[in-house]
């Protein structure tokens, strides 16, 4: 072998450890923090899976800490140790993490992609969800189940009047520990219409009554925090009623086979997506993966492993049948028609302006 070819393949050699060197400095984890149970499930399998595949570089690291999720960012921003890249949270909390900057502003056109027909991301998102630092996934409610083997044949309840009335449907009543759907489901159940609701609850005579319509059935509740314990405490039968996820009833019920039953009167509907923290290191990757996760595709994908309706618009058309079941899932989202009747929009101006002296006489009342 002649000097010049020694020459070319130490060359050659060289170049390969370069590239080698790079790619394993290259190498990116990002932690990602959603809710955990069905729904981290879906997010995993329609968006974490595939982008690892197409990016072998790149690894997700879940975390189930959204519950907490303004807590803990605000707790990272003051230690000046941001450690999450991208987080699912609510909108309320999400505006507020905006306004304390702890979160990051976002240029929705810029960021995210167009739909299929050129449409500017700006305008296929559902009208109302997108936030100066928050980008939709999905349309999601919170929903009143129940447990069918614990009620007569053709007493099951139906609305959200039947959840309040202990004396013709008795057991006990599961519930979140926070006033957001609770007060408002209260109301409902009291006899105001669901346009007069956040009227109503930014008085003090509206807020009293209420905690008053809550006093009735109060012997019966148990707190849940987390968003697996609902149907938990459904299949157990220590509860005949819990509000819940309507994505976390669907998969205890169509996945597990367990006896629910969805009351879809008074659905609380809301949006739930994604923030991206103020000092994450990884600010390029994690606008990369957004673009693609929050595509038309992507967001019809997830609603084949849960039944979350897609935030935008051009997706709808793409929902089809659940990965696993078979079944045609459009009837299982909280926006088919058949569901949609009386739903009640979470309104996250008033959460945001009303949220902390409601949540602080909330938590009072649940000890007294």
């Amino acid at each position: 072998m002649n000097l010049s070819r020694l020459k070319v393949i130490g060359a050659g050699a060289a170049v390969s450890l370069l590239a080698l060197g790079a790619y394993a400095q290259d190498q990116i984890s990002l932690t990602v923090v959603s809710w955990g149970g069905a729904y981290s499930e879906s997010q995993q399998r329609a968006y974490h899976d595939p982008w690892m595949a197409e990016n072998p570089n790149v690894r997700i690291i879940n975390d189930d800490g959204s519950a907490n999720a303004l807590a803990s960012l605000r707790a990272q921003a003051q230690a000046n140790n941001v450690t999450w890249d991208l987080v699912d949270m609510l909108p309320s909390d999400a505006q507020l993490a905006c306004d304390e900057g702890i979160i990051m502003p976002i240029d929705h056109d810029e960021w995210l992609a167009p739909a299929p027909d050129g449409t500017a991301a700006s305008e296929d998102f559902l009208p109302g969800s997108l936030g100066d630092c928050f980008i939709p996934q999905i349309v999601y409610s919170t929903v009143m189940s129940y447990n069918t083997e614990m009620f007569e044949d053709g007493k099951a309840p139906a609305s959200i009047a039947d959840f309040f009335n202990i004396e013709e449907f008795p057991g006990k009543r599961a519930i979140q520990d926070r006033p957001a759907g609770n007060l408002e489901w209260a109301l409902y159940a009291d006899g105001v219409p669901i346009d007069e609701i956040y009227e109503t609850l930014e008085t003090p005579e509206g807020v009293d009554r209420a905690f008053a319509k809550l006093d009735t059935i109060k012997s019966e509740l148990i707190f849940w925090t987390e968003g697996a314990q609902a149907p938990q405490l459904l299949a157990d039968k220590e509860a005949a009623f819990a509000t819940g996820y309507n994505g976390r009833i669907f998969a205890a019920a169509e996945v597990e086979g367990q006896p629910f039953g969805i009351i879809w009167d008074g659905q609380l509907v809301e949006w739930d997506g994604w923030v991206v923290p103020t000092g994450t290191r990884n600010l390029e990757a994690v606008k990369e993966y957004l673009t693609w996760a929050t595509d038309t595709q992507r967001l019809a994908d997830q609603a084949k492993y849960i039944s979350y309706g897609p935030a935008r618009a051009s997706s709808a058309d793409l929902v089809g049948e659940h990965a696993d079941l078979g079944i045609d899932m459009s009837t299982h989202m909280p926006t088919h028609p058949d569901n949609y009747t009386t739903p009640i929009i979470l309104n996250n101006d008033f959460w945001t302006d009303y949220g902390d002296e409601l949540r602080e006489r909330y938590a009072s009342w649940m000890l007294q």
